[in-house]
């Protein structure tokens, strides 16, 4: 199958061990060669449908199930921890279960209720290929996850939390005896920074090579949960709907295939990543949703004027239905969306995380819809508006303010972070770097903003603007100006989950705007102004969990 987006903008991938050793390891996939394809083949031990792909890896699934009961790779069995099996969600419980063999490739359907799940194997590789159908909420969210038994791979990592024996919040975020948290949830990625994860000895190693996400939600900068490892053993997830911090809603149809990968302690074959991988092999399956690369088209862009070059730009393509991305070219602005479901998609441009464009676009299957090129018009991005001072810039993200860059994995409890209290001078050459990337009504509400003005502009009123990437509890920003008080602002529509705390600053960008009278500015022009930002909310609990929110930019216009 062809339906996965562009390449991503770049990959990143989490190698626990030797790295020096996992980088010069053997691939596994379709360059490595197998061990005694002869071997190729499935059995029925009374409980499981056992497949032998030929090469190194032998592995179970339940027949009553559909659970993934064993993975042995080289003789060595991986699968399982806490006497749980591998599965979507936690398991789906009493299935049908079916195994069928065409040529050199084993199909295992499961059937639960309205959900088809599938696991594939070709004979010679060290991989199993998984497809998730779901076709309504009668399963809650949707995830897979590879449970990996303890002492096998052993790391301290953000997202770890086995030498962290503190909790800090909910049961799932931890501190080590030093302070520093842990928590599944802390992968540092967005969805587009990963082709896969998973862990390597340097003589071992085990991925979970992601899907091309075209039924999950949340779009290319969606974070989620990645991996964990405590002391029971680990996990490898592919998420295909998560409900935290998410700001769409759940698509459904056949999502996949992610694959669950092993080599001989290096990264996956490269031809299993998204963009990459092709299914051809799977069009005759009989795979429930399936849709091979015929049925499927493509966008081209010529390019996008008006971009600020200082910034990455991404295409995002999305309807109830599917979603896809890719990168513009840095020259010109160029992109290319390959492996697109028929149908009409709004189509947005994004600096950085910020939509700066939006349209519409047509897909038809085998055929290329190509575009003009696209004008992002000045007043699109606030970051061209003349303003008299500037913190922060517009691009989507609280990248630059204190804090922000370690927020991704950890919680603001940690020791590493900076005070999250601190006041801002105008002119001082530090004002980003000095700002807190979050504002909690519990922790650091009331933050000072110093700024001198003209003559000339304290005699005119003037517009605030404060931009924020997501909101917890509906905390939003109400500000004072000397001695003018704003009305308090209507909260926008935000995930209703834990976000600032979980890794996550993405929610849905929002723009407060205060027009401040010329009364409130001081006549004074020797002396400062006085900018108070708090955070109201009749909303959330104390401490990091009360109402709180991300800021993008905050300015002053001319």
């Amino acid at each position: 199958m062809s339906g996965s987006p562009n390449r991503p903008v770049r990959r990143r991938t989490f190698v626990l061990g030797s790295a020096a050793a996992a980088g010069t390891a053997a691939l596994a996939g379709p360059l490595a060669a197998p061990a005694s394809a002869a071997s190729f083949g499935y059995t029925d031990d009374g409980s499981n449908y056992v497949v032998d792909t030929g090469a190194n890896l032998v592995f179970k699934v339940g027949k009553t199930n559909g659970d993934l009961t064993s993975l042995v790779y080289r003789g060595t069995e991986y699968q399982g921890y806490g006497g749980k099996n591998s599965h979507v969600e936690s398991g789906l419980g009493t299935s049908t279960v079916t195994i069928a063999q065409s040529g050199s490739t084993i199909l295992v359907s499961v059937t639960y209720g309205t959900l088809k799940h599938y696991y594939a194997a070709r004979s010679g590789e060290n991989n199993v290929y998984v497809w998730t159908n779901k076709a309504d909420t009668s399963v809650s969210a949707t995830r897979y996850i590879v449970r990996v038994r303890a002492g096998l791979f052993l790391n301290d990592e953000p997202d770890s939390y086995t030498y962290a024996p503190t909790t800090v919040e909910a049961a799932d975020v931890f501190a080590k005896s030093d302070g520093q948290t842990r928590s599944k949830h802390y992968s540092k990625l967005r969805v587009v920074d990963y082709d896969y994860i998973g862990w390597s000895t340097g003589a071992v190693g085990l991925w979970m090579v992601r899907s091309n996400h075209e039924k999950a939600s949340g779009g290319p900068f969606y974070r989620s949960l990645l991996r964990h490892q405590s002391a029971d053993g680990g996990g490898l997830y592919e998420i295909l709907y998560y409900g935290e911090n998410q700001t769409e809603a759940q698509r459904f149809g056949l999502q996949g295939p992610y694959v669950i990968a092993f080599t001989d302690g290096g990264a996956p074959s490269s031809s299993l990543y998204p963009g990459n991988l092709t299914t051809s092999w799977a069009d005759s399956l009989g795979i429930s949703g399936y849709v091979a690369a015929g049925g499927r088209g493509k966008v081209a862009g010529v390019g996008i004027s008006g971009r600020n070059t200082a910034y990455a730009y991404t295409v995002g393509l999305a309807n109830s239905a599917a979603q896809y991305w890719g990168s513009a070219r840095s020259s010109d602005g160029y992109f290319s969306i390959a492996g697109v479901l028929p149908g009409t998609y709004t189509l947005t441009v994004f600096k950085g995380e910020l939509a700066v464009h939006s349209g519409s676009v047509t897909v038809t299957a085998g055929a290329t819809t190509t575009l003009n090129t696209i004008t992002i018009p000045s007043s699109n991005d606030p970051g061209n508006a003349s303003a008299i001072w500037r913190i922060g810039t517009w691009d989507g993200t609280p990248s630059g303010f204190k804090n922000a860059a370690l927020m991704t994995y950890a919680h603001p409890s940690d020791p590493r972070a900076a005070a999250w209290t601190g006041n801002v001078v105008i002119g001082s050459g530090s004002e980003t770097s000095s700002f807190p990337a979050y504002i909690w009504k519990d922790v650091n509400s009331g933050l000072l903003v110093y700024f001198k003005l003209t003559a000339a502009q304290a005699a005119a009123a003037h517009t605030l603007r404060i931009g924020v990437t997501t909101a917890y509890a509906n905390g939003r920003p109400r500000v004072t100006v000397n001695d003018w008080v704003s009305a308090i602002p209507s909260p926008p529509t935000q995930p209703s989950t834990r976000s600032l705390t979980v890794g996550s600053y993405r929610g849905n960008n929002y723009t407060f705007t205060y027009s401040v009278p010329a009364a409130a500015w001081l006549t004074d022009t020797s002396q400062y102004n006085v900018l108070k930002i708090d955070v109201v909310s009749g909303s959330g609990t104390t401490a990091f969990l009360s109402a709180g929110t991300s800021i993008d930019a905050l300015d002053l216009l001319a």
